[in-house]
This record gives structure tokens, sequence and C-alpha cells, in this order.
């Protein structure tokens, strides 16, 4: 099996997962756009019912002016309209949340027979209003495996929504603990984890100081919990290849060319500017104002120097890469790339491995001018891999 696990988040993703990503065995879909595109009979599934849209079923509705299509989509299912009710929450009632969990657990597994299906969760929040429903949902989950005899493994999600909650030992504990029996009445078989908070391209001195460590000590703490062979963390650009170096977890969860951040279903995103993967640096810039930096960064280096010619290329097809399906696939080669190299080490030395690949280019970052405002906090070029450098031992 590949040790990645892409997030398929729309059709251009999965065009992409067929064409650069095509030794993948497994990948995540929600149950929503699984219904709308066809996936490649080689590729297993892991189906996402979308359980998190719940988080705020108000934001999602459909209205007159925008047809919201997870809610569409959702709002069919038995149990539902009870379910979004903010009362329910406080008092679920177990019934009906074996009716939803049944309905729509057996549609991923008659319409899609997929390998994989993640356990219906509520996102965590601060305090332990979700519990409750966390638990029950659980429960019910647990309950349909054992009636309908599901051979395939459940993933129990951890969606992390603020810093708040993963920062301090004491904000912690509970949530593992939770997230503990969770998993045992769920009956799951992995689960997979990440901040839905979280830019680990910023460049923040927070994510080095604070936000890094706390993520680490989580999952060391989940893994004290919870014993199991299928541990998952991001999507993130970086922090989910430390996590996988170190053997916190066995597959990072990645991006395909796009998005390396986790996004709630049901959510309305506005179209990104095109961002391209800086190959040498381990990081993306945006392509609109990048003309400038790399003459003066080409002109710094001079042919000889092994970053010179990966520069050279991106300065030749900028044009094209304004495109932002062009774009994409630029990030997407590159990044898988980058896991091919740190994949063709031995477990025991990925954490060294990936050090010395993020030292490098830390290296050559601090030698080059920053980049435009427009990249904020990340102007410098080594600001995204220091972070994550210093995470690595």
């Amino acid at each position: 099996m590949a040790n990645y696990i892409p997030f398929i988040s729309n059709s251009t993703a999965l065009n992409l997962v067929r064409t650069i990503y095509n030794d993948t065995q497994i990948a995540r879909i929600s149950l929503e756009l699984a219904e709308k595109v066809t996936a490649p009979a080689s590729l297993e599934l892991w189906i996402d019912p979308g359980m998190d849209g719940f988080d705020n079923v108000d934001k999602r509705r459909s209205g007159p002016d925008k047809k919201n299509y997870w809610y569409e989509f959702m709002k069919d299912i038995p149990g539902f309209d009870k379910i979004a009710e903010p009362s329910f929450l406080e008092r679920p009632d177990a019934k009906t949340a074996k009716e939803f969990v049944k309905g729509v657990l057996d549609l991923c597994v008659n319409k899609h027979k997929p390998a994989w299906i993640t356990v219906p969760q509520l996102p965590i929040v601060d305090d332990s209003s979700r519990n409750r429903i966390n638990r029950v949902l659980a429960q019910a989950t647990g309950e349909w495996k054992g009636s309908r005899r599901f051979k395939g493994r459940l993933i129990l999600p951890l969606i992390f929504t603020h810093q708040n909650q993963i920062n301090g030992k004491t904000q912690r504990n509970p949530k593992v603990a939770q997230a503990g029996r969770c998993y045992d009445e769920a009956q799951a078989d992995g689960y997979w984890s990440v901040d839905a908070s979280l830019t680990d391209e910023s460049g923040s001195k927070t994510l080095r100081n604070t936000r890094f460590p706390a993520i680490i000590a989580l999952h060391r703490e989940l893994n004290e919990r919870i014993s199991s062979k299928i541990r998952i963390a991001g999507p993130y650009w970086g922090l989910n290849l430390v996590l996988w170096a170190r053997g916190l977890v066995d597959y990072p969860a990645i991006g395909i060319g796009g998005s390396y951040q986790y996004y709630l279903p049901g959510g309305y995103l506005e179209q990104a500017s095109p961002r391209v993967a800086i190959g040498p640096l381990r990081r993306r810039v945006g392509v609109a104002q990048l003309g400038s930096w790399l003459a003066k960064s080409l002109k710094t280096l001079g042919p000889a120097n092994p970053a010179y010619t990966e520069l050279e290329m991106i300065n030749e097809q900028l044009d094209l890469l304004n495109a932002q399906e062009t774009a994409r696939k630029q990030v997407a080669r590159f990044y898988k790339g980058w896991l091919d190299r740190i994949a063709g080490t031995t477990p025991a030395g990925r954490s060294l491995a990936l050090f010395q690949d993020l030292s490098t280019a830390y290296a050559l970052g601090r030698s080059l001018e920053s980049f435009a405002s427009t990249e904020g906090t990340a102007r410098r070029p080594e600001s995204v891999v220091e972070p994550l450098m210093l995470s690595c031992l």
C-alpha cells in the first residue's frame, strides 16, 4: 500500500490521482462527491459520510440564490431534520441517531462498496457539549457494524476546530479520553486526526513554539490511549509528513495540488489565486508576483547552484502557471516526488531524512530575498520549512 492517503475534494483532484498519484491504493472521498464522480476500479475508497457538516447546518442550508450540494444530499437521509436541530445536540435521541447512522452508512456500503468508512461524528469544540451526541453516534455505528457484518474498516475522525483544544495538556486530556471511548464504542479500526484551523504554510512563529509541539504531543497521547495500525493525520502541507516520518502516524493525509488544509463539508470556498511549488524551498508561493523574485534569485544563485535549473524552469513556465489547473498539476507533481524521496528511506531513518531535506531548503531560503508582501508572515523563503525542520527530531 502507498505510504499516503489522498483526500479527493473534487473531480480535478480525482483526475490528478489518476495521472500523478497512480500508485494510490486507497483514497478518501466524501459520500456526496462519490455520488457524482466515477473512481478508477483499481482504487479502493474510504468513504466519508460528511457528518461534520452538521457543525453549523444553518450556514449550509440551500437558499434562493445558491444551492448547497451537501445540504441537498444530506436532507433526504432519515433523521436529518431532527439531528439538524440545535436541541438535538443537548438531548440526542438514540433512536433517531441509529436511524440516521443506518441510513447514511447503508448508502456508503450499498452504492460504493468502500474499504473504509468514517464513523459519523461531529467536530470537536472547546467544551464537552458534543461528547454525548458523539458517544451516541459511535454506539450506533458499532451496532450497525455488528448487524451489517461490515468487513471493511471504520475510521474514527478527530476533527479539531481551534488550537485551544490542543495547545495545553489540560485541554487535551479530556479530548483524548473521549476519543478513546468513541473508538471503543464504534468498534473502530483506526483513527484520523486533523486540526482544521491549522495552516502550516503560514510561517507564523506560533507554529514552531506552540502549535506543532502541541499536535505532536496530541498524537503521542492518542497512541497511548488507542492501539491501532491505521493512524492518519492531515491534510497539512508538511506537519503530516513530520508526524509520519517520526512514526507517530501510519499515513499522512495529503491534498492534491490545491488545498493542504481540511475544510468542513458544505462550506462555501472562494476560488484561490494560483500557487506553485518552489521545489528547492519545499513550499508554495502565489504566482502573481513571482517573476521579479525569480529573476533576482537566479542572478544570486548562478547556474552552478543545484537549485538553479528548477527555478529557471518555473520562470520559463510562469505564463502557463498562471492558469489554476496547470499550477495545481505542478504542485501535485512536486509533492508526489517529495513524498517518494522520504518514503524511499527506511522507516527508522525517515525523520532524519526529512530533517536533512528541510535543512537544505532552509539554508537555501536564508540566502535569498523575501517574497512579495502578499505572502504575509511567510515572506521569508525559509519561513515555511523552519518550524517543520525543527519538529523532525
